[in-house]
Parts: C-alpha cells; structure tokens; sequence
C-alpha cells in the first residue's frame, strides 16, 4: 500500500471520511497511478538515452460525478502525496486561457502550426497535468484541444482530471461538436474513466441545515459564513490568517483578485464585486471558476445605488446560470432587498432566483449544469 491508499485510509478510520466504495476504488486507482509515475526514472537519465526518446507515459484517470461526492478530496490525496517532481495542478478553465495566450504568441513568430511549440513547451515543463473541473464550454477551446493533448499525450504527458460530466457529454450541443469528437475519443484511448456519483452529497452534508441567506450583516453572519467555509473546504481553522489568495484571469486580459481563494471556494464582498466597475466578463469568469461563492456586506438597494444594484443583477444571473452556490450575508431577505422606487419591477426576476438558489433542489444541482456555450464574455 503506498501513500494516496494508505492516506485515505486513515482518513476513513478515524472517522474524517464515510466509507464509500466508489470513493475507495478510485483511491486505490490513483494509488497505482502514483506508484507507476514515481517509477518512472528521472528525465536525462540512462534509461532515456538508450530509449532515444521519453519513456512511455502512465494511463491517466478521468474522475466524473455530481457535486460533493469527492472528486477534490482525491485530487488532493493524490497530487499532495505523489513525490515527482515536474507535476502541476491547475483548473481547466485557466489552463486553456494560457494555452491560447501562448498559441497567441506562437502565430506572432509566423513559423508554422502553433501547436506543436505549445504542446512540447507544456510537457518539458510537467509530465503529469491535474486539471479540476474539466469543461469545455467554448470554440476556441474545442477547436485545439484534439491536437494539443494528442501531442502532449505522445510526448509523455499523463492526466488527471475531474468533472461533473462523463467525457461522451462534454461541448454538449456545442458549435461543430464533430470537430470536437476526436478529443472524447482521445480521453477514452488514454485515460481510465471512473465515476463517483454515491448517493452522499459530502459538501451539502457539510452545510447541514444551514440557511444560505443570512440576515442581517454582522458578526454573527459573519462567524457563520466563516464556519462553512472551512467546513466546504477542509481547511484548518487555526490557520485562517493564511487562507489563500489568488488573481482570476477575465477575458485574457486583466485579473480579478479574490481574498479567499481555495479548493473551488471564492469570498468576496459586495463592495468588491458590485462597488466597483465590474461587467459581465468579470462575473462570467467568477462563475466558470468557482462552485461556492461566499459573499458579504450585502446592503439594502434601490434608486440611489442603482449601479451597484445593476451589478449585483448581473452577478446573480452569471451564477445562477451557471449553478453556483451562493452564501451570503446582508441586510435584508430577498423579498425586501430592494423595496421601493425605480427599478424595483425589474428586480423581481433576482428576487425569484436568489429564492431558488436556496433551494435543496438548486443546491443539490452540479456546477455548470445546464450553462450556455459561448455565453457573452468568452473567447469565440
């Protein structure tokens, strides 16, 4: 038993985990998975040169189910405890804003097919790539990513990833998705697909019975908000001071910081989020990373902040879409947080969808489903 079995379970034993078959056999997968890229010896050596060429790369593994049932979980127990050292995680959605950045500066050159450069240039700097919440959700993403995994993969490139979706169900109904079944047919070939869809949804097990619209602000709200979040993302509470930070790309051009970064979970404040001249890039972007937003400082709205109640429209409606979970903080219930004067008919449609959003029925929904391709904001 090396460390990623070993590790879960000790988990299970003392009682942090709940027995779960499904959970268990993609351990002991990933265990193997583990074992067979630490084997592998390092880049430069003998076994290489007498090869002439890198040695052939370890199957990956695709991880698909609902929300909660544990994909992160794993994730984390495999890439913590795998001791190679050219690996890296990153999430999917940011991975291929890099790669058209790069394939953006290839074409500058004016030296053939970008891809190629790309593609070799990513797998000298890793040789295993951890994607969380692999969606395709976009053109200019299908139309690449059949050559550039197909070059990575026979260059030694092996991948972990997860997603809410098996990959027969990726760019679902997407434009010219013929041209996208070769990259399903390339996960199939070389990743084994295994899915986690328990009947336990952990993370809504975490939240228990806790209302998701808190009212009013303050302390109290606050410290409950807190709770969930480190309840929703593992982390130790007595080192909350080091929560960690991270700037979201928008758009290829600019980046969004976000306070409270981790595991899938974003905190913000509204002040943040809808004080300042943000659009729907910048919600989009928040929405496609993030399945859990924690927002805060939520005040009463109407005529006189009405750019700020704009906004928030705009917010909720990226998140809605895109199935987001929201908690949040402010100063009245949905009903009365915009009570009077101009633009209050217009407000009803956010009143009925931050009420739905409280909904066992929307909580129990996996992130991203149902969201529209190509929505206003992505690159085509």
């Amino acid at each position: 038993m090396s460390t990623v079995l070993k590790r879960y379970s000790q988990l299970v034993e003392a009682g942090e985990l709940k027995p779960d078959a499904e959970q268990a056999a993609v351990a002991e997968r990933l265990d193997r998975l583990a074992q067979e890229l630490e084997a592998v010896p390092k880049r430069g050596s003998l076994l290489w040169k007498v090869l002439g060429k890198a040695p052939e790369p370890a199957r990956g593994l695709y991880m698909w189910g609902g929300v909660g049932r544990g994909k992160s979980m794993l994730m984390d127990l495999f890439f913590d405890n795998l001791d190679i050292r050219r690996k890296r995680r990153v999430h999917f959605h940011e991975f291929m804003l890099e790669v058209h950045e790069r394939l953006a500066e290839e074409r500058k050159k004016e030296a053939g097919d970008p891809i190629v450069p790309v593609a070799d240039a990513m797998v000298g700097e890793a040789r295993l790539l951890a994607f969380d919440e692999m969606v395709i959700n976009n053109t200019a993403d299908a139309a690449v990513l059949s050559r550039l995994f197909t070059r990575m993969m026979t260059h030694g490139l092996t991948v972990v990833t997860t997603s809410n979706r098996p990959p027969s169900d990726l760019y679902k109904n997407g434009l010219n998705r013929s041209l996208f079944l070769p990259f399903i047919d390339l996960l199939q070939e070389r990743l084994d697909v295994l899915s986690l869809n328990g009947p336990v949804d952990y993370r809504l097990d975490r939240l228990g019975s806790m209302d998701t619209w808190l009212v009013p602000n303050g302390p109290e709200a606050t410290a409950e908000l807190s709770d969930a979040f480190f309840r929703l993302t593992d982390y130790p509470v007595e080192d909350r001071a080091h929560v960690p930070t991270c700037e979201l790309p928008v758009g290829g051009t600019r980046e969004l910081h976000v306070p409270k970064c981790l595991k899938g979970v974003a905190v913000f404040s509204f002040k943040r989020l809808c004080g300042e001249a943000r659009g729907s890039s910048d919600y989009l972007a928040i929405a496609r990373r993030f399945h859990t937003v924690v927002l805060v400082g939520i005040p009463k709205l109407g005529p006189e902040n009405r750019n700020e109640a704009a906004r928030f429209v705009t917010l909720i409606d990226a998140l809605y879409e895109h199935k987001v979970k929201l908690l949040a903080a402010a100063d009245a219930v949905p009903e009365h947080l915009y009570d009077e004067g101009d633009g209050r008919f217009e407000f009803e449609r956010t009143v009925s969808r931050l009420n739905e959003m409280r909904s066992d029925e929307y909580l129990a929904k996996g992130h991203g489903e149902g969201e529209t391709l190509d929505a206003p904001g992505t690159t085509a």
